[in-house]
């Protein structure tokens, strides 16, 4: 009878394969106590090991990345960066915010400035043309100043009298459409009587018999504003016989109050600047004078009244691009309606519109192509903003500053490009010359620019065995003219 071996000692030879299941010469409880003491945790703790398949129910997964190595330290970097944005951006706000508040402060002085320019660059073209028939500057600065003076008087003189003897006609249309209103409210559908409509009158002018105190200081208010307006046209006209005078000098006065290096940049920008009020002035009054002339031609065909009242205020609404034409062409079309009724406005709203069409889709792209170079949304945004900042005056001005500030960004964006804008496309740029009696601008080929790099394109052999050092005159004017590019 075999002896029980449960009790002898289980050798390594005796033990079964890892995963082996217990045979028939291995009784089962021997396997569990050959398993309990294979197991690292055997007399330990007595837990027992997991399978491969209660590890895969414990594991959770995700789609998101593992962190990379560098995560932390560029998340510091970009924080960093945004940090030194942020106070760079406030630095700016706040300097702008400074400057609005000079400007706003300056304003009396500045509006009669810039009026004065945009004078100038209307009277400038006959000034300069009596100066090469050798005029002396200030008489032939003043001649062609009394002269525009007495064109405006002259357009005045032929204007009122027409407003004043049709004003009584349109008064008496204006009543004659309020009896018809009237009358309309008395018949169906309203069937208003007489007395609903004469209180409604009556506390119209209860209403404003109550603020005549209100009104009597807007009428004062409204004169101040207008002894204001007269006060800066003349303090204008002033200062715009002085810039047709001395207009030349100033560039260079300029130029010298800021050194040799920055001279031609300060040449340069106001050259740009100069002929972007220019192009603008004159853009401006052929596309009024155009829309006058149709609109005017219109109305007069329709037989609607104050034709050239009408005719002159479609002029000088050019001026305020967009806005300035949709304003003069709801006037005619509230005049034609009051004196000549619904059909003959509808004929001025359709001519109105056609007009309008001609000038937006021919004559800007064909004018303004060469010019402002504005796009229609941020001449909208310039003339709401400068129309809410300082009313008419500030409609009348927006565009012309939105279009000086577009100079000086694209001229700055095109030195941070390296483009060069203060070399002109023969290759000269203005210098300041002179000396301690005086200075002046004069053209000159272009300076030789610092050393070129070694390994650019533009480098000569030359320059590239002597490391850069010198400058070849074909590989300056290539820079210079950007024939490179």
């Amino acid at each position: 009878m075999p002896a029980d071996r449960s009790a002898e000692p289980v050798t390594a030879a005796d033990r079964p394969p890892a995963g082996a299941s217990p045979t028939a010469d291995t009784p089962p409880a021997a396997g569990a106590a050959a398993a309990a003491d294979t197991s690292p945790e055997a007399g330990v703790s007595g837990a027992t090991s997991l399978g491969p398949d209660d590890i895969e129910q414990e594991t959770i997964g995700t789609r998101a990345p593992v962190p990379g190595p560098q995560r932390s330290e560029r998340m510091q970097a970009a924080t960093r960066s945004v940090a030194i944005a942020s106070a760079q951006l406030i630095l700016i706000v706040i300097a702008l915010v400074i400057l609005g508040y000079v400007f706003g402060k300056l304003w009396v002085v500045l509006l009669p400035v810039v009026l004065g320019l945009l004078f100038t660059t209307v009277l400038w073209p006959a000034t300069r043309f009596l100066r090469k028939h050798h005029w002396p500057p200030a008489l032939a600065s003043a001649t062609v100043l009394l002269v525009f003076l007495g064109a405006i008087g002259g357009i005045i003189a032929v204007i009122a009298p027409q407003v004043v003897g049709q004003v009584e006609e349109l008064a008496d249309g204006v009543t004659g459409g309020l009896q018809q209103v009237q009358e309309y409210l008395a018949g169906p559908p309203f069937n208003l009587g007489d007395e609903q409509v004469g209180n409604a009158v009556d506390s119209v002018i209860n209403t404003v018999q109550s603020n005549a105190q209100n009104i009597a200081g807007y009428a004062v208010t409204t004169a101040t504003t207008i002894g204001n307006a007269l006060v800066n046209l003349v303090l204008a006209l002033v200062l715009a016989f002085f810039f047709l005078k001395d207009g030349p000098k100033w560039t260079p006065w300029l130029a010298a109050q800021t050194g040799p290096r920055a001279a031609p940049h300060v040449a340069a920008l106001s050259g740009k600047a100069w002929t972007t009020l220019s192009e603008f002035i004159r853009q401006q009054a052929l596309v009024g004078f155009v829309d006058a002339f149709f609109i005017g031609l219109g109305l007069l065909v329709l037989d609607v009244p104050l034709v050239l009242p009408l005719s002159v205020l479609t002029f000088f609404g050019a001026f305020i691009p967009i806005i300035g034409a949709f304003v003069a062409g709801a006037f005619a079309v509230l005049i034609a309606l009051v004196s000549n009724g619904v059909t003959t406005a509808i004929w001025v709203l359709v001519i109105v519109l056609l007009v309008q069409q001609l000038e937006g889709n021919v004559l800007q792209p064909i004018i303004q192509g060469r010019g402002l170079n504005l796009h229609a949304a941020v001449v909208i945004l310039a003339v709401t903003a400068g129309s809410s900042l300082a009313g008419i005056i500030g409609a009348f001005l927006s565009v012309p500053v939105a279009a000086l500030i577009a100079v000086a960004y694209r001229y700055g964006r095109d030195q941070l490009d390296g483009l060069t804008p203060e070399v002109g496309p023969d290759g000269t740029s203005h210098q300041l010359t002179g000396d301690s009696s005086g200075a002046q601008l004069v053209r000159r080929p272009a300076e030789a620019e610092p050393p070129v790099n070694p390994e650019s394109e533009d480098a000569t052999p030359q320059e590239a065995a002597a490391g850069g050092r010198g400058l070849g005159v074909l590989g300056n004017a290539r820079r210079r003219l950007r024939l490179h590019r």
